[in-house]
């Protein structure tokens, strides 16, 4: 078994050849490794009566603060209840999903300067000039 699964390896790591990657690529992607956990959603702090049946809180009128995480699942809106211990690391996990969207806004533009800088205009005054002499001799 360990002979096939090492042989299975030794082929993959040959056949797969890393693409070299552009610098704007390579600061994305380690801008997007320091956003994890990633939530998209959002966290509320609600309060509401419990199920028991003589609990003191709600018998004085006051409910019971509990957290709710509400997200898109399938393009439906969802809620969940979330420990309170978990509270903290959602909140980061949706300030960093934040975070990532900004970079991603800011991708587009960055990528079309890149491919620009990369790849020159191929109008201008010489070549409307050029255009404009072939067009007389004819």
């Amino acid at each position: 078994m360990c002979i096939h699964y090492c042989g299975i390896r030794r082929f993959v790591k040959k056949k797969t050849k890393k693409t070299p990657r552009s610098p704007l690529q390579q600061r994305f992607l380690n801008q997007l490794r320091a956003c994890w956990p990633a939530l998209k959603g959002s966290l509320a702090l609600v309060y509401k009566p419990c199920v028991r049946p003589h609990c003191a809180t709600c018998a004085r009128g006051e409910k019971h603060p509990n957290h709710l995480l509400a997200f898109t699942h399938k393009g439906r809106r969802r809620c969940l209840y979330v420990p309170k211990a978990m509270v903290p690391i959602l909140k980061r996990a949706l300030q960093n999903g934040r975070r990532i969207e900004r970079l991603l806004y800011e991708m587009g533009p960055t990528l079309l300067q890149e491919y620009r800088r990369e790849n020159p205009a191929q109008t201008g005054p010489a070549l409307k000039f050029s255009r404009a002499k072939s067009r007389s001799k004819s």
